[in-house]
């Protein structure tokens, strides 16, 4: 180890599953009990936008909580951060401010409160609001940690050999594109670009035929670092604000015409759908858990990506669901088609590998940049989080109970994907949904 290890987020009374709130519909809500309080971007009706605190089935407004003077000292300091559009001047602050402002929350948000007659008011039915991105994103960047993804993919490729020699050397990722990053909700216009057909002489230029989807997490940096210098293993927690749900949609067709030599280009870059919510490290300190133990033969990290805390309590127990709704199976009335169930924990770098990483050659993070973890998918068929994994490449289609039958997406298809930490003792923290429906490709 070249850096000390610094302690992991801890538990405080914020965790504790007795604690209640006062607001309606709050208690053993699936994502937004009062161990939760995620930060994000809202309009009211007729309003502008502003920062807010997911509770329940309800958003509480954070610049209005000031004006109220109900936060004072290092809380009031952090809300202060966050009365303009985006939450970027908040993330900066780093962990102190963000926990002294979850500490005032709950406090505030608790059975018992002597002003809950000053703050019901500021508080906005969810249902009626409009969610935006959480922050300004500077910087895209993909990561490909999820290993049994890259071995599912590696296999249509390298039956043989589906790793190749670096993935378990050094956190695979590269440069996205963050102009098309959009909240839940947006639809996805299916893309154009060149592809070639395997029995075609020449490529072809027209909407992708083999849409899919791809289940990540996002990772919100926090403070960032100065250009030319490294972020220590032992310090990457310290840059990281919180985490949302990704669907970095994927065009498989036209991603295997041109991702050689360069990776993926057009094939990525149409789109990505995030939840829009920042659950914080604080929120998940109950499912954190050690970073998997590597299999025998497999290489040690190097120093500048091996931390003592970070492999004891970097990785997150989290459960991951990807669930389809077809034209058929609304028209017929039916429940979404779950494609899979994953879990965090097969992630085979941390997010905070993945941080040093990124700024190990000197590389200046900044404040709402943005990181995917790349596909997680679980060891089976029930837990892959693409349509090329789960249908070997198209060869096995998923067949629905409206007799529909799904290669890739087809137009009007909507994917929604989930996430809780659930952890016995302790109340379940989601993430809320991050869904997007498919539109047909312009003409």
């Amino acid at each position: 180890m070249t850096h000390p290890s610094k302690p992991l987020d801890t538990l405080d009374h914020t965790h504790d599953p007795a604690l209640r709130s006062w607001v309606p519909g709050t208690a053993g809500h699936a994502d937004f009990p009062i161990q939760n309080l995620p930060l994000g971007i809202f309009s009211p009706p007729q309003g502008t936008p502003r920062a807010g605190v997911a509770i329940g089935d309800s958003i509480l407004d954070l610049p209005a909580l000031l004006s109220a003077n109900l936060l004072s000292g290092a809380a009031g300091a952090a809300a202060e951060a966050a009365t303009g559009t985006g939450l970027n001047a908040l993330l900066a602050l780093g962990a102190a401010p963000r926990r002294a402002l979850r500490a005032a929350l709950s406090e505030l948000l608790s059975e018992g409160c002597t002003e809950r007659g000053r703050i019901a008011p500021l508080l906005h039915e969810a249902a009626a609001c409009t969610l935006h991105l959480p922050a300004q994103i500077g910087d895209y960047t993909d990561f490909y940690v999820g290993i049994h993804h890259a071995e599912n993919i590696g296999k249509q490729f390298r039956p043989d050999n589906p790793l190749l020699p670096n993935y378990k050397h050094v956190p695979i990722g590269y440069h996205g594109r963050a102009s098309s990053i959009r909240p839940s909700g947006t639809p996805v216009r299916r893309p154009h670009g060149q592809s070639r057909a395997p029995d075609a002489a020449e490529p072809s230029f027209g909407p992708s035929q083999r849409l899919d989807l791809e289940l990540e997490l996002g990772v919100w940096i926090g403070p960032g670092n100065e250009l030319g210098t490294p972020i220590p293993i032992g310090e990457a927690q310290d840059h990281i604000a919180g985490y949302c749900l990704l669907n970095d949609w994927s065009a498989r067709d036209i991603q295997a015409w041109e991702y050689q030599p360069l990776g993926p280009f057009l094939a990525k870059n149409f789109a990505s759908t995030i939840s829009p919510w920042i659950v914080t490290p604080e929120a998940l300190a109950p499912f954190r858990v050690p970073q998997a133990a590597r299999p025998a033969g497999d290489p040690t990290p190097l120093p500048y990506l091996l931390d003592a805390a970070d492999q004891r309590g970097g990785a997150f127990d989290i459960s991951l669901d990807v669930l389809l709704m077809t034209p058929g199976l609304r028209a017929a009335g039916l429940a979404p088609h779950r494609i899979s169930t994953s879990n965090t924990r097969h992630m085979y770098w941390t997010m905070a590998q993945m941080v040093a990483h990124h700024a190990s050659g000197g590389c200046n993070l900044q404040p709402g940049d943005f990181l995917g973890t790349g596909t997680i998918s679980g060891p089976g068929r029930d837990a892959c989080g693409s349509l090329v994994e789960a249908t070997l490449g198209g060869k096995e289609p998923i067949r629905l109970a409206s007799g529909e039958e799904r290669r890739f997406l087809e137009d009007g298809d909507e994917i929604i994907l989930r996430a809780r930490g659930v952890r016995e003792g302790f109340a379940t923290v989601g993430f809320g949904e991050c869904r997007a429906v498919i539109l047909g490709a312009v003409a």
